[in-house]
């Protein structure tokens, strides 16, 4: 098992490295009843250096074995994102079933897309001898980040990379992964184009409440996102196989958080019934190698399962923790009918650093905001809250604890919101230096993480300007996850 002692600042019921850098998640897929994340990882720091492809499986999402390094660097250059598919059929000649790994070799401002192979269940790798297998067009520095995907329409199929390049994605196609056509590129003027478009994802997901369907392409941005720095947009349109369409218009963004630290997200491909699970870097590139950590620096979100919805606003993304998340809670009080008045604090006897809150506030328009102080210690807090006149979710962590080690980093990170029926609806989940925060169901999410002292563990529930009315809170205390060391 991970040692958790005298590492306050590492979450119980999120995944972390064992020791040293993590950064994005890769190579996201289900085989044999094991879920297996790969992620970018520096073994010999707790800073990003050279790039490997650190290795762990999971039966159900929350309880995690660490693997062996999968991935090293070699003479094409270090290992960055990618994906990783299962092979059904053999198209590519490394086996039937092969695990194959389709990641960018980058190497002094060079990027181009290369794979690798496994026969037993990813435990032990082979890099294709061929490598690289797609080359940047007309020099091209910014080409990376493979998603990769078996596309089957009318009985016939072939492979789809979808590739982030410099400010657009580009598409390609191929009969066996190994040799690839360039078929459109999307994104010249649509979005938000602060920085480098990385990290792309494209997944096909029902319309709820009716028999349509939509694509969804994800896309990260290194900086400038909702939460002043690092975040993830999303399209909604169309895909015939080989260009896609988007629904909205070329000035419409949209965001999949409104936090700072859900970046580089990533959904799982051959996901049992269906479901499409998505987990994401829960840190960003402004101070990802500054956070006050010391062994261990990155941890990844929990995962979330993905949904499409009709709004006043147009078919939108919902996200919600994954059913398996939920198992991980553990004992639990509630509280029915409860007005909070200015001054209150219903929770006073409240105490802790890994918890779940679910609760339905029924809004009153007198009132200014109303929601949670976490972590809440010697002139230390976390707020959580609704501003009813604003009508939005925000994190307020300007007073959470250190926060000198990047000067952006005590800004508040908002959202629009508006009340659903009457009712706000918070799921707040808390783990020592972890906040998700999911708005009327998902319909917003804010994730942020934050750095108190260890002391600093009070709760907090209070309305400002006037009374509030909870109609419901449960408040579970989450059990850490089962994370072991490296097996050999």
């Amino acid at each position: 098992m991970i040692d958790f002692n005298d590492q306050h600042f590492r979450p119980l019921y999120h995944f972390s490295p064992p020791a040293n850098w993590l950064n994005d998640p890769n190579g996201l897929v289900f085989y044999q009843g094991e879920y297996h994340l790969f992620y970018q990882y520096h073994p010999g720091s707790s800073v990003w250096g050279p790039m490997h492809w650190g290795h762990a499986v999971s039966l159900d999402l929350m309880n995690w074995k660490h693997l062996p390094v999968a991935l090293y660097p070699d003479e094409h250059g270090m290992i960055f994102s990618g994906s990783a598919v299962i092979d059904w059929e053999n198209s590519a000649g490394f086996g039937k079933e092969a695990m194959v790994a389709v990641f960018t070799h980058h190497h002094d401002h060079y990027e181009a897309q290369s794979l690798a192979y496994s026969n037993d269940c990813g435990r032990t790798w082979t890099k294709y001898t061929g490598n690289p297998v797609l080359l940047p067009p007309d020099g091209l520095c910014d080409f990376r980040d493979p998603k990769v995907f078996w596309y089957e329409e009318n009985g016939a199929g072939y492979w789809v990379m979808v590739l982030a390049a410099h400010h657009a994605i580009r598409f390609y196609t191929s009969p066996n992964l190994i040799d690839w056509t360039p078929v459109s590129t999307f994104g010249e003027h649509y979005g938000a184009h602060n920085s480098v478009w990385e990290t792309p994802d494209l997944f096909r997901l029902p319309v709820e409440g009716c028999d349509q369907s939509r694509w969804v392409l994800t896309v990260g941005i290194g900086s400038g996102g909702p939460g002043g720095a690092s975040g993830m947009q999303y399209f909604i349109g169309q895909f015939d196989g080989k260009a896609f369409t988007s629904d909205n218009s070329e000035s419409t963004v949209l965001w999949v958080d409104f936090g700072a630290d859900y970046y580089a997200a990533q959904s799982w491909s051959d996901s049992p019934d269906g479901r499409r699970l998505m987990i994401g870097w829960l840190n960003n590139w402004q101070y990802a190698q500054l956070i006050p950590t010391t062994t261990w620096r990155g941890v990844l979100s929990l995962p979330r399962e993905m949904s499409l919805r009709r709004t006043a606003d147009g078919i939108r993304l919902f996200q919600q923790p994954a059913a398996e998340v939920l198992n991980q809670r553990g004992a639990h009080i509630e509280w029915t009918d409860l007005n909070v008045s200015p001054g209150d604090n219903p929770l006073v006897n409240l105490h802790g650093c890994a918890l779940e809150l679910d609760v339905a506030f029924i809004v009153n328009p007198q009132v200014e905001y109303f929601g949670f102080r976490l972590r809440v210690g010697a002139g230390e807090q976390t707020i959580i809250a609704y501003d009813m006149r604003e009508q939005k979710l925000f994190v307020d962590r300007s007073h959470s604890g250190q926060t000198d080690f990047e000067p952006g980093f005590t800004r508040v990170h908002f959202a629009k919101m508006r009340p659903v029926d009457g009712i706000v609806h918070l799921q707040i989940f808390l783990d020592w230096s972890c906040i998700e925060v999911f708005g009327n169901d998902g319909e917003v999410t804010i994730t942020d993480t934050i750095f108190p002292a260890e002391a600093s563990q009070g709760v907090e529930l209070f309305a400002q300007g006037g009374e509030v009315q909870v109609r419901l809170l449960k408040v579970y205390e989450m059990k850490p996850a089962s994370i072991t060391a490296v097996e050999g």
